[in-house]
């Protein structure tokens, strides 16, 4: 049930990471999941003990795991090669008429 809410929250860090910084690129959940959980586990606990929650689910984690998100994603956008402008709609790439 731990490594469920882990996930959970992770997720949702990253969800709102994305929100907050992932303007205009679409959203991928896989990267969502890496950098909320990535997040949660470096700057969430880390503001958890600091604030003496010791590692108790608290208002303090999950603002430092979504801030925590939201540093590893602007870096993750830096790094990351531009979205391309093309999309793929399927098919042999030839018009109808």
């Amino acid at each position: 049930m731990l490594l469920l809410t882990v996930i959970v929250i992770g997720l949702a860090a990253g969800w709102v990471a994305h929100v907050l910084v992932g303007r205009g690129r679409h959203n991928d959940w896989t990267v969502d999941l890496i950098v909320g959980l990535a997040g949660s586990l470096l700057a969430g606990l880390v503001v958890s003990v600091i604030a003496g929650d010791g590692v108790r689910l608290r208002l303090s984690g999950l603002l430092g795991s979504i801030a925590g998100a939201v540093i590893l994603l602007s870096i993750w956008e830096l790094v990351s090669p531009p979205p391309s402008r093309a999309t793929h709609r399927g098919g042999s790439g030839k018009r109808r008429r």
